[in-house]
């Protein structure tokens, strides 16, 4: 699976003693926690999807800590990262050894028009206060016939507070696109109703109840949230791990046995920049 790359990916960065020791064990937690986590697993598997439609220079905006560099990498010939400087600061991604390549001020992105084949942006465009403008810049420093993969969320939970501002349609995502001249080619939805009820209880399972989220920014997940939280509670993991993967796997049969197209945690969007028609 593309999320075990991605801890691969990771571990590269612990020294020797630290990857004989820890690692194995470390990968198949992170794993475990991919396939419980509704959001990511189904994240992963657009990614994954879609990535062989990258090509050339690929800039990820808001990239964290590159997570999913190990994706794109086989697809294209370079692969920028660039983060807005203060978000990213207050993010537990920060913390982290893989870093964006470019910090900037939320305003501009630091590079010329048209200057990569290929933009990235997955889980950026609700922390921007003015998304419109964030998608311009992105259109901006894309190619002619240049790909933008974007991911944005439909029905999901407040995070990165107090910069957690927007959700989206897919009806929504189509016009903005093609207010600033891209065309949509491809709209994938995140799961459907039973993926949004199973992820929204193992959400609260996983943060209220039994306070995983430290245990999972260990693990490299939550790079978005801000680092600490409350302690685990141990006591509840022999209830709540057990009862997790069971809604994730009842989620997963009813998303496949009867699904409702009318909820999404979100969309994947596969857009291009248009070609200009010059008149002779």
């Amino acid at each position: 699976m593309s999320s075990g790359k991605n801890c691969v990916y990771r571990t590269q960065h612990m020294n020797r003693t630290e990857r004989f020791f820890f690692a194995p064990m470390k990968l198949a937690s992170r794993k475990a926690a991919d396939w419980v986590d509704l959001q990511w697993s189904l994240l992963d598997a657009q990614l994954c999807k879609v990535a062989s439609q990258a090509k050339g220079r690929l800039l990820d905006v808001g990239c964290g800590d590159k997570p999913y560099e190990a994706i794109f990498s086989p697809h294209v010939s370079q692969y920028v990262g660039v983060e807005y400087e203060d978000a990213f600061r207050a993010t537990n991604a920060s913390t982290r050894t893989t870093k964006p390549d470019f910090l900037y001020d939320g305003v501009t992105l630091p590079f010329e028009d048209a200057s990569f084949d290929t933009v990235l942006s997955v889980s950026v465009l609700e922390h921007t206060a003015r998304p419109n403008e964030l998608l311009t810049e992105m259109a901006r420093v894309l190619k002619e016939d240049g790909v933008l993969i974007l991911s944005a969320p439909f029905s999901f939970r407040l995070h990165e507070e107090p910069h957690d501002y927007f959700r989206y349609s897919p009806h929504g995502l189509r016009v903005m696109f093609a207010g600033v001249g891209l065309e949509v080619v491809d709209v994938i939805p995140q799961g459907t109703l039973w993926s949004v009820l199973g992820h929204k209880l193992n959400t609260f399972l996983a943060l209220r109840v039994a306070r995983i989220g430290g245990a999972a920014q260990m693990l490299g997940k939550l790079g978005h949230e801000a680092t600490g939280g409350q302690s685990l509670r141990v006591w509840t993991l022999p209830v709540v791990g057990p009862l997790m993967v069971g809604i994730s796997a009842g989620a997963r049969f009813f998303d496949w046995a009867v699904p409702d197209h009318t909820e999404a945690l979100g969309y994947m969007i596969v857009a291009r920049r248009k070609v200009r028609e010059f008149n002779a």
